[in-house]
């Protein structure tokens, strides 16, 4: 090879060597230093980021009956910029999803200027309609596809609601439209409840179906936990039932009625009325959404004597015998009269007649600071911790605020501020022998598999007063529910009864109002070995004059749902009534009168 021609080759070579080198950093600089703008615009172009739906948490009852849940739905979403046949999409969507067919065609064509791109681009996610049920959304779906239509997406979603309606509506409570909880445990569970979303970066090709392949990064989503009550739906529903009927029969403002489990502080049932049905809030008042069982302060009326009496016989300053002067029915002193007159009464009989004159002796005995001490003892004055929203501590005034009488009438349950949780919990304090225990209504939170993940056992607030003084208050609230009591009509077929009536009247405008009340009856049973304490609490019940007290609107009441709450249970018949009925024990108390 001549000279020429070895200067012809190595000058082709080096062109050649020029390009090669050329292309060679033009592909480095295309793949290496550009990557992260290509990668991104690939991503625009033909990339998605899938959302990864989980589902909030179940609330259940004790059972494990579901009382909230999910109701499976999809969003039905467009990407206008896969569209090829936008009329056929339009008319097709709309007439399955029941929509006028012109403005979704007009929002599917319209086209806006993207800065991004430099020039008018259809809409890649327009959401056409929520909760769309499972069964339309399939067969949409299947339309679709057999029409060969492309750029309609369905995106799962899920719609909370409530199987029983309007029951326990006060404890559940409902979600806001962010799935959020808004009141009740969906409220002070919704940590547990909540949901969280995850995520999945995807490739699409041309026709919008997803490059396997080159799937990107992943978050799983996390469904929320499940949350079991204390509830029984059994003792719900008959607790809701009476309740019913009691508001058919006495057309009051409103009514409560709460069932616990004295031992462990357990909340069976619970149910107010005004009420609602969470699954449709269109129109609902505030009223109607108030939880009176923890936010209504009422005067909890003679229901609150057991806890007077429990002061004085655990500080040993009165025994059940000790005889007291009621004033033959009229204690001039303070003007505090009892609706009917003995001369003296046992401090037993104080509480079975139900004699505000020997209560009031009785505190007066105690003095304000001891009396105020058990009152607080007793739960009253501060929240009980129950794991439900805006409750209410109530109102007790300290002894440097009452008046000269006040010591005279707070152990007849006025000038206290009571919610009725409060007054169960008391009362369960000397069903139980003693101890203030933490009203509870969430058992457990458990997830998927239904392993527990947090626990919530009984708890003890404080030892009140001993055994031996609820023994004694216990004699007398067996008395109560008797002939010579208040509450003859709380009594339940082979079991005995120990509780409370109560006739509280109404405050209006700073004034005690003689023709309004709130008739209340608290007892539980058996007497021996509770199985459960009872509340039933009817405000401004609608009678004939002189019959709108606890004795004969809330004990009824009462023994209704003991009698079937027993049955429900299958407790075992353990008191064999004397013929004609139970017979109190006499005393030098004379004949029964009606509670005030």
């Amino acid at each position: 090879m001549n000279r020429a021609a070895r200067t012809r080759v190595f000058i082709t070579s080096c062109l050649l060597a020029a390009c090669f080198t050329a292309f060679s950093a033009r592909l480095v600089h295309l793949q290496v230093t550009q990557h992260p703008e290509y990668a991104d615009l690939a991503q625009r172009n033909h990339g998605a980021r899938q959302k990864l739906h989980g589902s909030r948490g179940a609330i259940l009852d004790r059972h494990g009956e579901p009382l909230a849940q999910n109701d499976p739905v999809k969003t039905v979403v467009v990407d206008a910029s896969l569209v090829t046949d936008p009329r056929a999409v339009a008319g097709l969507v709309a007439r399955a999803l029941k929509l006028p067919e012109a403005p979704l065609f007009e929002r599917i064509t319209l086209q806006k200027f993207s800065e991004t791109k430099g020039r008018n681009v259809f809409a890649q996610y327009i959401v056409v309609k929520k909760d769309v049920p499972q069964r339309v959304a399939e067969d949409l779906a299947s339309q679709l596809a057999q029409r060969k239509l492309r750029g309609v997406s369905f995106e799962q979603s899920a719609n909370r609601i409530y199987p029983n309606g309007h029951m326990l509506c006060h404890v559940i409570g409902f979600v806001d439209g962010a799935g959020r909880g808004a009141e009740g445990i969906e409220r002070t569970m919704d940590a547990h409840l909540h949901s969280y979303e995850g995520f999945r970066d995807i490739v699409i090709d041309r026709k919008g179906r997803e490059i396997v392949p080159y799937r990107g990064e992943e978050n799983e989503a996390r469904n929320g936990r499940n949350v079991r009550l204390t509830i029984d739906m059994g003792l719900q529903n008959i607790v809701e039932q009476e309740l019913d009927a009691a508001i058919q029969q006495f057309r009051p403002k409103g009514a409560t009625i709460i069932m616990m489990n004295p031992k462990t502080g357990e909340i069976l049932a619970l149910a107010n009325r005004p009420n609602f049905n969470p699954n449709n809030l269109d129109g609902v008042t505030a009223e109607s959404r108030f939880n009176r069982a923890i936010g209504a302060q009422v005067e909890p009326g003679s229901t609150f004597k057991p806890v007077t009496i429990a002061a004085a016989f655990n500080e040993k300053l009165v025994t059940p015998d000790t005889v007291f002067d009621v004033e033959n029915g009229y204690y001039e002193w303070c003007k505090l009269k009892d609706d009917h007159p003995f001369a003296e009464l046992t401090a037993h009989y104080i509480l079975v007649k139900s004699s505000n004159i020997g209560a009031a002796k009785i505190a007066m005995r105690l003095g304000d600071r001891k009396f105020f001490e058990y009152i607080h003892r007793f739960g009253f004055g501060e929240r009980t911790g129950v794991a439900l929203p805006a409750e209410s501590k109530g109102e007790i005034h300290p002894p440097h605020e009452w008046s000269k009488i006040s010591i005279t009438r707070m152990p007849m349950g006025h000038e206290v501020g009571a919610t009725p949780l409060q007054i169960i919990t008391a009362m369960s304090v000397i069903a139980n022998g003693g101890s203030l225990m933490v009203p509870q209504i969430v058992r457990e939170i458990t997830d998927d598999t239904g392993a527990v993940t947090a626990a919530f056992p009984a708890r003890e607030v404080r030892r009140v007063v001993s055994k031996r003084t609820t023994e004694q208050v216990r004699n007398a609230l067996i008395e109560v529910v008797s002939k010579k009591g208040t509450a003859r009509l709380a009594q339940v077929l082979g079991f005995q009864v120990a509780g409370k009536t109560g006739t509280a009247q109404k405050l209006e405008n700073g004034r005690y109002v003689h023709d309004k009340h709130v008739c209340s009856f608290v007892g539980y049973l058996p007497a021996e070995d509770p199985a459960f304490v009872v509340l039933v609490l009817i405000d401004e019940a609608q009678t004939k004059r002189g019959q709108d007290v606890g004795g004969l609107v809330a004990a009824p009441v009462f023994s209704r749902i003991g009698e079937r709450a027993a049955r429900y249970l299958g407790l075992t018949p353990t008191f064999e009534e004397p013929e004609g009925g139970i017979v109190a024990k006499e005393g030098r108390d004379g004949e029964n009168f009606r509670d005030r």
